[in-house]
């Protein structure tokens, strides 16, 4: 039954993203077709696996649009009263998911009729990023790259240059697909602020990047340069543990005399202690000598002083001398106290 005609012929769309878009469905009924009015939009999905989709429906003169989730809020009929013949359908804030195939059916027993429209939503181009990839030496080959974060395919891609004569340099290839552009043999009027604009059929973006050619590094003397700074610091970090080794060594012979004498060593005698003692001894002797027993006393002379306390090398031995009274030594600088020694006369008397 072909009672029921719709007249719109647009069956597809492309838009952009957040845009708004009005699919055509407008109609004419015949005269047998006396049955209710019924309009009914739906998404029919690319997957054949899948159902078909009611977004929005008219009948009984009321308008029932809550049926996809998705686009609640976002969908109205283009009038209010679509009995009047037209059952055009708005979509608000159009989201990349809102691509698809939808179709306008209209029914007024016993006439019954469908259209299909392709909806096409695109991203514009955004987050455009533009950078340099090589080495910008002189003689050297840099490429230019461009990137777009987002937008729908197909995008296309164009380098200019915006500063100095403002056209590329004619060894240069630019790759539209891509967004690369080779420069050969950078010299140095390559240098300059390049542009790069991203574009689909919604919209563009547009990003830029500073080029600056300059003569190669010179490698050897920085490496030599480096070579350098690590002997010399190599030296510096010998010179301190050869420093520091020597000052443990010091402190540890320091530690071993000071431990050898505290342990080893016995304290020296005193020598005028010993000398005192020495003298002290002879003194009572000589308290208890009598004419009877000086006959030994005499075999034996005072010739000399223990070495170990008066420290006098071998062979000198004190000499009597012939006066009559001899001194003693001069103990008075060792702390001694002076004594009288016996002496014998020419005649055998102790004097």
């Amino acid at each position: 039954t072909r009672s029921v005609t719709i007249t719109s012929g647009e069956k597809s769309f492309e838009k952009a993203q957040g845009e708004k878009v009005t699919l055509p469905c407008t109609f004419e009924v015949a005269e047998e077709d006396v049955g209710p009015l019924d309009i009914e939009w739906v998404l029919i999905p690319a997957d054949n696996q899948k159902e078909e989709q009611i977004i929005i429906m008219y009948t009984v003169d009321r308008i029932y649009s809550h049926y996809y989730s998705p686009m609640i809020g976002r969908i109205e009929f283009t009038n209010p009263d679509p009995k009047s013949g037209d059952g055009s359908l708005n979509i608000l804030n159009l989201k990349s998911a809102d691509t698809g195939t939808y179709q306008c059916k209209v029914k007024k027993a016993p006439g019954v009729q469908s259209q299909k429209i392709q909806l096409t939503v695109l991203v514009k181009p955004a987050s455009t990023k533009c950078s340099i990839e090589g080495s910008q030496e002189i003689g050297k080959d840099v490429i230019l790259k461009c990137t777009s974060e987002e937008g729908s395919p197909l995008l296309s891609y164009d380098w200019r240059r915006v500063s100095g004569t403002q056209e590329l340099p004619t060894i240069s290839m630019l790759n539209k697909n891509t967004g690369e552009l080779l420069l050969k043999n950078a010299s140095k009027e390559f240098s300059g602020t390049y542009s790069c604009v991203a574009s689909n059929r919604v919209g563009m973006d547009e990003c830029s990047v500073e080029l600056n050619v300059t003569p190669p590094i010179n490698l050897a003397g920085i490496i030599a340069g480096a070579i350098i700074g690590t002997l010399l610091g190599l030296s510096v970090v010998a010179f301190l543990i050869i420093c520091y080794c020597k000052k443990q060594r010091e402190k540890k012979y320091e530690k071993e005399v000071h431990h050898e004498i505290r342990e080893d060593v016995p304290p020296p005698k005193s020598r005028s202690s010993t000398a005192r003692s020495y003298i002290g001894s002879n003194r009572s002797s000589l308290g208890s000598m009598s004419p009877s027993n000086m006959e030994g006393f005499t075999k034996t002379p005072y010739s000399q002083v223990p070495s170990e306390d008066f420290e006098r090398p071998p062979g000198q031995n004190l000499a009597f001398a012939p006066s009559t009274k001899v001194a003693a030594p001069n103990l008075s600088r060792m702390g001694a106290v002076p004594v009288m020694i016996p002496a014998q006369s020419k005649d055998g008397s102790i004097v």
